[in-house]
């Protein structure tokens, strides 16, 4: 599985844990975040993970800002992307079971690298469902 990461500056430390962990997992990893810890946008590394899931050249994104709310509102601006901010397990697992969800975000400053760790596993671990829970992101799609 080829996973697309990215990150603002107070991520950086984050990314860097995640990514490893991924490639422990035996994902493929590409880093379109900042390697730095200077100030830059987070729209800008949200929009380049959700085109690489768009465009096919990443199965799933991954994105990491300070609270993973900015982050995440701009992944679900881009059409074609269904992203979850998640803080726990639970919600990450049944984001991709009952809503497809293809970039998975969250705080570098919320959570610690080992229950990110979790939330990442738990997230690729889950399979889309599918039945009711097609209706409603077919219905979701659609407010694009």
């Amino acid at each position: 599985m080829k996973i697309a990461i990215g990150n603002d500056h107070a991520a950086t430390d984050m990314k860097n844990e995640i990514m490893q962990h991924l490639k422990d997992r035996g994902c493929e990893v590409i880093n379109m975040g900042t390697d730095g810890y200077d100030s830059v946008d987070y729209p800008d590394y949200a929009r380049k993970v959700c085109d690489a899931v768009n465009a096919g050249e990443a199965d799933l994104g991954v994105a990491i800002c300070g609270t993973g709310v900015g982050i995440s509102i701009a992944c679900n601006k881009i059409d074609g992307i269904r992203a979850c901010c998640c803080s726990e397990p639970f919600s990450a697992k049944l984001s991709r079971q009952h809503n497809d969800t293809n970039v998975l975000c969250f705080g570098a400053r919320v959570v610690g690298p080992e229950l990110a760790k979790m939330i990442v596993d738990e997230w690729l671990d889950a399979e889309f469902m599918g039945g009711r829970h097609q209706l409603r992101v077919d219905k979701i799609m659609a407010l694009q």
